[in-house]
């Protein structure tokens, strides 16, 4: 089927050394890290991976992080990290990491947050959230793939919009402090989604939703009470 993309899960399961070849800033808060890494096997649109430092005296530590980059970005891979405020990896990340450091990644993992490219996707994130909703963005892009997709993504301002200089028709930005002239101020509403599930296309749409653990309960309860069926929203949340 066009789009759809198959990951071999043994070369999945081994540590593999990715090296940092490109720091993007993102908002202030956030910045896009590029790595080449020679053996990647692939993934799907949504998967994340596990991430390994290890310091000069033995200490490691490993965190998970989903994957920004499309899969079609051959032998590269792309993260998307906030600055969190005692965050010893995204720590590292913003205030040490340069071009050439080296570091070791295991995945992809998880299927259950997939978008293989063969169904109509309707996308829901907030902050950082957005991060594996647009690794799907870029598949569809990258493969022109005809399926409807459609993105809602909140922010607290457009200073704090990730990715906001790649955006399309396909995404309805929403800012919950402050917002350019003329576009209003507020979370994510029943009104938001209304034209998207009122009429959907031919087989319904696949709601992905990914953002903090209260994005995700309100924008969950919003798509269930505007019709969409429990068994195909899929929710990814943090903190």
């Amino acid at each position: 089927m066009p789009g759809r993309i198959e990951v071999s899960g043994r070369v999945a399961g081994t540590w593999q050394t990715a090296t940092l070849t490109e720091i993007r800033r993102e908002t202030p808060r956030a910045a896009t890290f590029r790595f080449a890494v020679p053996g990647w096997a692939g993934h799907l649109p949504g998967q994340h991976l596990m991430l390994r430092l290890t310091a000069g005296d033995g200490y490691v530590a490993q965190r998970h992080y989903s994957l920004a980059s499309a899969p079609d970005d051959s032998g590269h891979i792309e993260l998307t990290l906030d600055h969190v405020a005692g965050g010893e990896v995204s720590g590292w990340f913003h205030t040490v990491a340069q071009p050439g450091d080296r570091i070791e990644v295991r995945g992809p993992l998880s299927g259950f947050f997939a978008w293989p490219g063969d169904r109509p996707a309707l996308l829901l994130g907030a902050g950082s959230g957005v991060v594996p909703l647009m690794s799907m963005v870029r598949h569809h892009r990258a493969r022109g793939l005809t399926v409807p997709l459609r993105l809602l993504v909140s922010a607290r301002s457009p200073e704090e919009l990730i990715y906001a200089r790649e955006y399309g028709a396909e995404t309805t930005p929403v800012f919950t402090r402050s917002a350019p002239d003329g576009t209003p101020v507020g979370r994510l509403t029943a009104a938001h989604l209304a034209p998207l599930l009122a009429d959907p296309p031919a087989g319904g749409w696949e709601a992905y939703v990914c953002g903090s653990n209260s994005f995700a309960e309100h924008a969950s309860r919003l798509l269930v009470a505007a019709g969409q069926p429990v068994g195909r929203i899929r929710i990814e949340r943090f903190g």
